[in-house]
């Protein structure tokens, strides 16, 4: 029973998390579910399976309204989709005690990455205003950049919107609404791959389907509260806190490995609380 009820938090706070920033369900799903025990090839799948489920509702929520655009779409998803099932191909060949502290330390990355997009970096509805033009641009280095976001995303278990949509978001003539849609609609392909990647890899036996199912049913509970949330809170706020639990979580795994010491040390872990205060003060302060 005690392994269902965390098993569904974790789901629960990832789409929490996924659902109020629009980014980190699977950086924050990996990472809570490396810190649970699993090995990283593991935890991916397991992640990118669910994926495929809450992607597709996602993606074709984002079609019905009107937020998907075919250029970036036939841009992203091929390469995306290779490069997510390379990612799953060299995850699987890692052995796990190698492959968990590296992983931590890509994770532990977006997780500084998210704390900075909502406190220090613009909006996206102002940076697209800026950057709005007439015309929508389809340029040539959407195939890399999507083969790229696949292969991380793939491998760190998370990355594909927190590495795309920022990216994206940057060039001239690109519209919130227009951008987040395209990625979610893309990421159902992506996810897709990486799933039948890990199942290739790693072996159809080896997934544990009780994590993806109560990690679905958290997600499901999650949902609404997610959108509540929306209203309520400010994404700033939420941003410093899903990145801190992120980078703590992280830390925890590279310290141990690297170092030998604990995160919980007291000379570790105060100072590391007395920035995220800040930063939670700035992120109340900003909205």
């Amino acid at each position: 029973m005690r392994k269902i009820i965390m098993l569904a938090l974790i789901g629960l706070v990832a789409q929490l998390i996924d659902g109020s920033l629009g980014m980190a369900y699977g950086v924050t799903s990996t990472t809570l579910l490396l810190w649970y025990g699993l090995s990283p090839a593991l935890a991916s799948a397991s992640v990118h399976l669910a994926e495929v489920v809450t992607a597709g509702a996602s993606g074709l929520s984002h079609w019905k309204f009107g937020n998907v655009d075919r250029r970036i779409v036939k841009k992203l998803v091929i390469p995306g989709s290779l490069g997510a099932f390379s990612g799953a191909a060299l995850l699987s060949s890692i052995p796990a005690h190698l492959a968990k502290p590296f992983i931590s330390i890509f994770l532990l990355s977006l997780g500084v990455y998210v704390i900075l997009r909502f406190v220090f970096f613009k909006k996206q509805e102002d940076l697209a205003k800026e950057n709005h033009t007439a015309e929508l641009p389809v340029r040539k280095w959407y195939t890399p950049l999507g083969f790229f976001a696949g292969l991380l995303d793939a491998t760190g278990g998370g990355g594909w919107g927190p590495i795309t949509t920022p990216v994206l978001l940057s060039q001239k003539g690109m519209k919130p609404n227009k951008v987040i849609g395209s990625v979610n609609f893309s990421e159902f392909a992506v996810a897709l791959s990486a799933s039948v990647g890990f199942f290739i890899f790693i072996g159809f036996e080896s997934l544990q389907w009780q994590i993806v199912v109560f990690m679905m049913l958290g997600g499901v509970i999650a949902a609404p509260i997610a959108a509540y949330i929306v209203k309520k809170m400010r994404t700033e706020l939420l941003g410093v806190l899903a990145g801190g639990l992120i980078i703590l979580t992280n830390l925890r795994t590279i310290l141990k490995e690297f170092a030998g010491v604990s995160v919980g040390e007291p000379q570790i872990l105060l100072p590391l609380l007395l920035i995220w205060l800040l930063l939670i003060v700035r992120a109340v302060r900003k909205g």
